[in-house]
């Protein structure tokens, strides 16, 4: 079941369109890969899925983005219960310069005023749990989030996303930064949270798509050239200018 689609979506920065009627459906409890070589809209179609691009000046969209089947692009969105739902993991990791407790108790805070202790001691837990933290940091809770290694800090940004109960976890190229046993152990994360949650994640790493995605799109100058189920994208693509990318003739 399609859990984001996109309709004829076009999106321009001033006078550069960078996405050209991109049509795609992003299916539910899968993780989706967009691939492409630098500069051809990968980010900026991730961001458009919970209106981040609304934040750069300039920024003129046309088409539809339907997240479970309602229109996020019309002036009558709630923005602030879109990312709630559909929420961001960036390149570099980038926690709260607060302990690791408030880190993920922060969002809970702010939704639901009067929270009890005890419950946010319980959520702490879950979420610490869910991204396979809870271990290490159980007795730490009280430290500064800053003091985490890379890979810590960008699962604690995961926990701190899963806190508010996303439906869609959005994903820019999250491992960028990381080193590659880093990066293994963030992948093997995404495929325990896929099965609670819509995960969509650009990588410049085709190795990394093939290895933990379903479904796979191929960007190319704004253009969604090619979106299907990672094996067929991979093995047998049905456009010459995806198998050039991922033969590695251009890109």
């Amino acid at each position: 079941m399609a859990k984001i689609v996109t309709q004829d979506l076009n999106l321009w920065y001033g006078n550069f369109q960078a996405l050209k009627s991109v049509n795609s459906s992003f299916e539910a409890q899968r993780i989706t890969a967009i691939i492409g070589p630098s500069g051809c809209g990968k980010s900026t179609l991730l961001r458009v899925l919970n209106r981040m691009n609304d934040l750069t000046e300039g920024v003129r969209t046309e088409g539809k983005v339907l997240v479970d089947g309602s229109d996020i692009l019309g002036a009558e969105a709630d923005l602030v219960s879109l990312r709630k739902k559909v929420g961001m993991v960036f390149q570099r990791p980038n926690p709260f310069p607060l302990s690791i407790y408030e880190n993920i108790a922060f969002g809970q805070r702010i939704h639901s005023g009067g929270i009890k202790k005890e419950d946010l001691d319980a959520l702490v837990e879950r979420c610490l749990k869910s991204i396979l933290l809870w271990d290490e940091l159980k007795d730490k809770l009280n430290k500064s989030a800053m003091s985490l290694s890379l890979e810590q800090k960008q699962r604690l940004c995961i926990a701190r996303l899963i806190a508010v109960k996303p439906d869609v976890l959005l994903m820019d190229e999250p491992c960028s930064t990381l080193d590659p046993q880093a990066t293994a152990r963030i992948e093997e994360l995404m495929h325990e949270l896929k099965r609670d949650y819509t995960i969509i994640i650009v990588t410049h790493n085709m190795q990394q798509a093939a290895r933990i995605s379903d479904d796979t799109g191929f960007m190319l100058l704004g253009e969604l050239v090619e979106f299907g189920k990672t094996k067929d994208i991979f093995m047998a693509p049905k456009d010459k200018r995806t198998e050039d990318y991922i033969t590695g003739i251009y890109g």
